[in-house]
């Protein structure tokens, strides 16, 4: 699968600091987001990552937990973003077992459940996360600072002061 395409524009209000990807590692992606054309529209609104289930699902920023449980057959957990405009900006975290509940503060980082290993969508384990201001969906790889989403090739530096081997 191709690599994901370069995220959109960074939301306004998004916490410059203590953003990390919501399972260890750096996780591949196996669906990006594909925003719909219509309210209604055929689209992905969020990213699938690759993740075991049991794997731990935590808070990609700080923020307070806006919801903790099923919807559909699915754990949820949304986690509301402090400080990120009107409305806040809102990430979504599924299918999760939740190991946090409604109105908790969670830490970025910050454990908020684990990967079910049923109510996936994805063909492969995964872990479906999402971003929302108020009702309108954004691409949550906007989210993470550019040096978390592209990591270039190693490149050898030269070594300078130091005598070559004879």
């Amino acid at each position: 699968m191709e690599p994901p395409a370069a995220p959109a524009a960074e939301p306004a209000g998004v916490p410059a600091v203590g953003r990390n990807w919501p399972v260890g590692g750096r996780p591949r992606v196996l669906r990006g987001w594909e925003p719909p054309a219509t309210v209604y529209g055929r689209g992905h609104r969020g990213v699938d990552l690759a993740a075991a289930p049991g794997a731990p699902v935590r808070a990609v920023a700080a923020g307070r937990v806006s919801f903790a449980g099923r919807v559909a057959g699915k754990g949820v957990v949304s986690v509301e973003l402090p400080g990120t405009g009107e409305p806040p900006l809102r990430t979504t975290y599924e299918p999760v077992l939740a190991s946090v509940a409604k109105g908790d503060s969670v830490a970025a980082g910050a454990v908020v459940g684990t990967v079910e290993p049923a109510g996936s969508h994805c063909t492969a384990p995964c872990l479906h996360w999402g971003l929302l201001r108020g009702d309108t969906y954004l691409d949550p790889l906007a989210l993470l600072p550019p040096w978390l989403l592209h990591r270039g090739p190693s490149r050898l530096l030269p070594v300078l002061g130091v005598p070559l081997p004879e």
